[in-house]
């Protein structure tokens, strides 16, 4: 599994916040070429990406770039300047049916194999920010194998259905719950809005524990006061991580070693699928592990 806690947004046409991406210690470091830069700024912007893609993840962040969608007919000149060695992934902005997926999935094969990367190492990220977009959630998510995430995008999207954002987030319910449940049923792992009041840590919390029980995974940042929070609660709970590890090994050495299918573990019943469940939670905490390490 991959852990995607926090994606942190850097505009790509700005050197001084991209010279701080090493130190902000989000899972994915996110280079934009859509919204955070003005038209006048593209190809600037693209030529300041592609001298950092390494730069950028040189602490251990995969990196990942937005690009323009389709319409904008800027997404061919984003992705030859930026498929190089040191890109992860590319964030297609405003995805609004599969074709725009499949679009850029041979696009990215074109350009791998024309540069000498490895075919289908270069992940696919989508924003689905709009009402087509949630509307053709699941065969978006189910569109290419390179699929690894989906974002919703409530910015757009409450702009898209003209109605106004708010912190509670009630006029997004439907979209934020489809979307994540779309990405589940894909098997690729649902991001959560940006949370623009950045500096309400109380209220990103609150969010945060609502987009966690409906799927939510991790979150798109805007603003790196935001990431340690993030890290903290989108990992599992310490609680948690006891309860797994005791699951798994009563379920191996009572059940699975001695046949039988249930066993119980501190009042409960435990099966199948809730030893499956600790070794999900066992899977994420290694990886955070992993990452954290000296």
């Amino acid at each position: 599994m991959t852990v995607m806690r926090s994606i942190m947004y850097i505009p790509g046409n700005n050197p001084k916040m991209i010279s701080k991406a090493p130190e902000i210690p989000a899972d994915i470091i996110t280079l934009d070429l859509e919204d955070s830069v003005p038209p006048a700024e593209k190809e600037t912007a693209r030529q300041l990406v592609r001298e950092n893609l390494k730069f950028a993840g040189s602490a251990g962040a995969q990196v990942y770039v937005r690009i323009n969608n389709w319409e904008t007919e800027m997404t061919n000149d984003d992705l030859e300047a930026i498929v190089y060695e040191g890109l992860s992934g590319v964030t297609l902005a405003k995805t609004g049916c599969a074709d725009d997926v499949k679009r850029l999935d041979w696009k990215l094969e074109e350009l791998e194999r024309r540069r000498g990367l490895e075919v289908g190492s270069i992940k696919i990220s989508m924003l689905l920010e709009t009402a087509k977009g949630i509307i053709n959630a699941a065969e978006c998510c189910l569109a290419s194998k390179r699929n690894v995430n989906a974002i919703f995008g409530a910015v757009d999207y409450c702009r898209d259905m003209r109605v106004k954002l708010t912190s509670e987030a009630v006029e997004q319910q439907y979209a934020r719950a489809h979307m994540a449940v779309a990405a589940r049923m894909a098997g690729i792992v649902a991001i959560d809005a940006p949370f623009v009041d950045f500096k309400n840590m109380e209220a990103f919390e609150k969010s945060v524990v609502q987009g966690r029980q409906m799927g939510y995974e991790g979150r798109m940042i805007i603003h790196p006061g935001q990431v340690e929070l993030a890290n903290k609660l989108y990992a599992p709970d310490p609680a948690d991580v006891e309860w797994a590890r005791g699951v798994v090994k009563v379920f191996e050495e009572e059940g699975i070693a001695k046949g039988k299918a249930a066993v119980s573990y501190l009042g409960k019943m435990v099966d199948t699928p809730v030893y499956l469940n600790a070794q999900d939670i066992l899977a994420a905490q290694a990886e955070i592990d992993a990452k954290t390490k000296p």
